[in-house]
């Protein structure tokens, strides 16, 4: 991995805020933009169509290292069929969640995650960018909230797409995503030794956009890359 272009890591919990924070940060300084999870979720969704157990780890990392995505502006292909809205299924975000703890499936995807850096530059969120995928980030970003407020958020966002479920059942999936997260063995979530905190509990997401893009704009230089 070289330095040739400039990494913003920002990683967090599940509904923290993280993506839409990374996303509005790329936008503004004009870098590219990965989203980690959204690998994950791919390769849950091509497990769920081939009838690959979720325990499967070595049939997992096969489907993960041969992956057919394509990221198109802000849609996702695979297999050449546009499968963007299927990926926020939450079926698929759990399912996810559970090889995410495989290693071979982490070994997979990790060249192809550290592919997306190229100039003039990356803003990558997930739960290992700053930890494992891009150690030497320029900026390392770890992105908390509260539970509650976190299965808050995602109860609206669901409830707005037409989805049935209760804030109850998902604090407790919010609970039991932070616990298999934390303690897996590969790649634990957890903040990096020089990643900078951000509790977004109270703060709207402007306010955590402009946090984060005041600190990257001191240490990116223009024209990085």
């Amino acid at each position: 991995m070289t330095a040739r272009a400039p990494v913003v890591a920002i990683d967090g919990p599940a509904a923290s805020g993280k993506g839409t924070i990374a996303q509005g940060v790329a936008a503004a300084l004009g870098l590219h933009y990965l989203d980690s999870g959204s690998l994950y979720r791919l390769v849950a969704l091509k497990a769920s169509r081939e009838g690959v157990g979720a325990h499967d780890e070595a049939r997992l990392a096969a489907l993960a290292q041969s992956l057919d995505a394509v990221f198109e502006r802000q849609r996702i292909r695979l297999d050449g069929t546009d499968v963007t809205e299927e990926l926020r299924k939450e079926s698929i975000s759990a399912a996810a969640s559970r090889l995410a703890v495989l290693p071979a499936v982490r070994s997979a995807l990790l060249s192809r995650q550290r592919a997306f850096r190229r100039p003039p530059g990356l803003v990558a969120d997930g739960r290992d960018m700053g930890t494992v995928v891009f150690p030497d980030a320029i900026l390392k970003i770890y992105v908390l909230a509260s539970a509650e407020v976190r299965a808050s958020r995602r109860y609206k966002q669901l409830i707005e797409k037409g989805n049935s479920v209760t804030l109850e059942g998902l604090l407790l999936d919010i609970q039991e995503r932070d616990a298999r997260d934390s303690a897996r063995a590969a790649a634990p979530l957890k903040a990096a030794a020089d990643a900078l905190i951000l509790d977004t509990t109270d703060m709207t997401i402007d306010a955590s956009i402009a946090f984060v893009l005041e600190r990257a704009r001191a240490v990116i230089a223009p024209g990085s890359g």
